[in-house]
């Protein structure tokens, strides 16, 4: 029989399920326990456990051929998980996962995170030109709490935010930051992005430069040429 995860592995794996589930909306077993790097069957148990809390709840789903399968939500419980002090609970997680898992899956987490809110930004800043999109990204950080803007430096766009709603976070992990430029990277293929600020070396905040690329990129292949 194998041996019962430590405490501290089980804590982080329930608490990390419960934070992708209020970024995916739902999921499946299968999909959480490959995000999260555990077999499929230590995630099921952790969202019976989950269930009997009342924190979740699953409904099936006919993805195609086959048995249908179950996908995994919130419950109203499972919101309230998630007060307004974030920080401290996301720093929590951090510090659970950094505890037990080894450095490389926590950075492999964490660029899995970056591309798939880089695929979300893509979904709602929609097609246009590249100022345009930039403008749509600024509403959308703003509303997560960041103080952004962006502004044209000849043939290239400056993008600052002033005030992150991280920055308690990146104090003790700075790898967020890491992720933070490879969201934007991922966000626009078509353009060359660079950090030229970061608060936690100096300054008062942090900007990522992005030049639009003379040739679009494979990713970049289905948008429309940015203006220059």
């Amino acid at each position: 029989m194998t041996a019962p995860a430590p405490v501290s592995n089980q804590a982080s794996t329930r608490e990390a399920a419960l934070t992708l589930l209020l970024r995916l909306g739902h999921a499946t077993a299968a999909t959480l326990a490959q995000k999260l790097a555990v077999s499929v069957q230590v995630m099921r148990r952790h969202l019976r456990s989950l269930e009997e809390e009342g924190l979740v709840a699953s409904s099936p789903s006919q993805d195609g051929p086959g048995r249908p399968c179950n996908h995994w939500s919130l419950t109203a419980s499972g919101h309230n998980q998630f007060p307004n002090d974030s920080e401290q609970f996301t720093l929590s997680l951090l510090t659970s996962m950094a505890s037990s898992l080894p450095p490389d899956t926590i950075k492999a987490l964490l660029n899995r995170q970056a591309i798939d809110k880089a695929a979300d930004y893509q979904l709602q800043i929609g097609v246009g030109s590249l100022p345009q999109r930039l403008d749509r990204l600024v509403e959308l950080r703003r509303g997560e709490g960041y103080v952004a803007e962006c502004v044209a430096d000849d043939d290239s766009w400056v993008f600052s935010e002033y005030h992150c709603s991280v920055m308690r976070i990146a104090e003790q992990f700075p790898c967020v930051c890491d992720q933070e430029l490879q969201m934007i990277r991922h966000t626009f293929p078509d353009c060359s992005v660079e950090r030229v600020h970061w608060r936690l070396q100096e300054g008062h905040s942090c900007g990522f430069r992005l030049t639009p690329r003379s040739e679009p990129t494979d990713e970049a292949a289905a948008l429309p040429s940015p203006e220059q």
